[in-house]
């Protein structure tokens, strides 16, 4: 369920493109965003950070998207907020000391220090390549093949990435079991 919430804003944003237009699917992402971050509130459960950055980022870029009546900031989105989650993994553990990863994912699983830091990296290339991707997709094809990788491309390459990543960390948390 929790990942169906995560993903509703773009699956509407989907939607709506496919009824309507990228300005009308724009409108929708914009208050399903802050519907969902109400939604929480009203539950009295924490929102997360990426939460947080997600709502800031798609009511400025959707915002200009709308006021200028121009994709192109839609388009910038999804870059940009890649960009924010590499960098805030890079940066984070400068400023708290901790590696965000193993804060979030060290109830799961026990890795090496070193075996941290590679995963954090590896997470931050992922979202470089990520963000130029989604450019390269929304400048050099039709808005309806970017609408189209947006919603199911970055979800499969990120499944793929995720997958990867387990079997790659398998390997490192059974040596800490033994």
């Amino acid at each position: 369920m929790k990942l169906l919430f995560d993903f509703f804003p773009i699956l509407l944003f989907f939607a709506a493109f496919k009824l309507a237009d990228i300005y009308v699917a724009t409108g929708v992402a914009i208050v399903a965003t802050i519907g969902q971050i109400a939604w929480l509130k009203l539950r009295g459960k924490a929102v997360e950070p990426m939460q947080w950055a997600s709502l800031g980022i798609i009511v400025v870029f959707g915002g200009m998207t709308l006021l200028f009546h121009d994709e192109t900031f839609i388009k910038w989105k999804p870059t940009v907020l890649y960009a924010l989650f590499a960098i805030g993994l890079l940066v984070a553990p400068r400023f708290t000391g901790k590696n965000p990863l193993r804060s979030i994912m060290g109830a799961q699983v026990q890795l090496p220090d070193p075996i941290w830091q590679r995963l954090t990296l590896a997470w931050v290339g992922f979202f470089a390549c990520m963000g130029v991707l989604n450019l390269v997709i929304a400048y050099s094809f039709p808005l309806d093949v970017w609408v189209n990788f947006k919603v199911f491309g970055t979800l499969a390459l990120t499944v793929v990435f995720v997958v990867v990543q387990a079997l790659w960390i398998g390997r490192y948390a059974e040596d800490t079991q033994a």
